[in-house]
């Protein structure tokens, strides 16, 4: 199936897609899906054009991130993780982010089931170094659903890189991993919290540098952090030599003043892109009544969320397409990286890329001061 009709296939059945229906996905049940809206512009997924002499990008500007195939927020079968893989690559997904933290190696192993039997060269796949895991009859209490039987600790050494690296081989069973991203080393990581600058320290003298020399050696095409804060990775840009940030819980349609203009023209200066990661807030942008990963909603967040889906009302938009539409918007960034539990929502997502959201949709937002005024758009179309 050509990529044309691959993209329409998808748009046409993404979650009744272009059907009316309730714009928020009121229920808490895992797997409902935000139904698409508005018309749909035939084509293949955004992609980012090879750069002559510039960093590694992944083909596609949309990827499928392992959260929720690693049982974040509630369990998945490993059918239904094959489903949604399957959904997403006959889509024109081409890029796919796991992690040995997701599920204590369950999104891997899931990721690698189904990656094994495509060609290497064929899709890009990123995973995360910084925990090492070791089987255990008593897992560790953690956020995930039905865990593997593993257990963790923390190595950011070069050492620790090596192991974590040739671990996560072994658990997805393919040949090579694209994109390396030393994960997690941050503040808002709860294990380590105030002692984030001791285990960067270790990360700066081990990971950075030997990420740097596997890059060199061909064995890796790029690496960077994947935390949720700032901090660590502007550190890392003054200190070592990275070429993708994935960048989660920092850059959404009601939350991204601070990325836009204190972190994006950082990176930016030394080409270094940026994968956005839960550009829909884990959720809260199609409807859950979570925000992301802390279990509480701020203050501010409802009424913002209201007001902005009022607009979507108004201009025939869903949350989730704007959403996912803005998040790729800025030049600095390469992909962002939605989660899907189901088929429906990973074909819902590669829908809303194809969705022709109206200037005056985001004119409106502007106005009514729901998004930066210097905020990029997606281009009319």
């Amino acid at each position: 199936m050509n990529a044309r009709r691959r993209f329409l296939s998808a748009a046409a059945i993404g979650g009744a897609a272009l059907a009316a229906g309730p714009l928020l996905a009121q229920s808490t049940v895992p797997g409902s899906l935000l139904p698409t809206r508005g018309s749909v512009r035939p084509g293949p997924l955004p992609g980012n054009a090879p750069r002559a002499g510039g960093r590694f990008r992944p083909p596609t500007r949309l990827g499928l991130g392992g959260v929720a195939i690693g049982n974040g927020f509630a369990p998945s079968t490993d059918l239904q993780s094959e489903q949604t893989l399957e959904a997403a690559y006959a889509a024109g997904v081409r890029y796919f982010d796991t992690s040995p933290w997701y599920g204590l190696g369950l999104s891997e192993r899931r990721f690698g089931h189904f990656l094994h039997n495509h060609a290497p060269g064929d899709y890009v796949l990123s995973t995360k170094v910084g925990r090492l895991l070791t089987a255990t009859h008593t897992p560790p209490k953690t956020s995930w659903k039905d865990p593997s039987p593993f257990d963790y600790r923390y190595d950011y050494s070069a050492a620790g890189v090596r192991r974590s690296i040739e671990d996560s081989l072994q658990r997805l069973g393919v040949s090579q991993i694209d994109i390396v991203f030393v994960h997690d080393l941050a503040p808002s990581n709860g294990d380590i919290g105030e002692r984030w600058p001791e285990y960067f320290e270790q990360a700066a003298k081990g990971a950075f540098p030997e990420l740097t020399k596997m890059r060199e050696e061909g064995l890796i095409k790029a690496w960077g952090m994947g935390v949720n804060d700032p901090e660590p990775a502007l550190r890392c840009v003054a200190e070592a030599d990275p070429d993708i940030f994935l960048l989660a819980c920092q850059y959404s349609l009601l939350d991204h003043e601070r990325a836009l203009q204190q972190t994006f023209p950082r990176l930016a200066e030394r080409g270094i892109s940026v994968v956005v990661g839960s550009p829909l807030l884990a959720g809260y942008l199609v409807g859950r009544d979570r925000y992301l990963y802390s279990g509480s909603v701020p203050d501010w967040a409802p009424d913002k969320r209201r007001r902005v889906q009022a607009v979507c009302e108004r201009h025939g938009v869903d949350l989730r397409t704007a959403s996912l539409q803005f998040a790729i918007a800025p030049e600095v960034v390469a992909a962002a990286i939605p989660g899907a539990r189901t088929a429906e929502q990973a074909r819902a997502n590669v829908a809303s890329m194809g969705v022709a959201i109206p200037a005056d949709f985001w004119a409106e937002l502007r106005h009514e001061k729901l998004i930066a005024a210097d905020a990029p758009v997606p281009a009319a179309s």
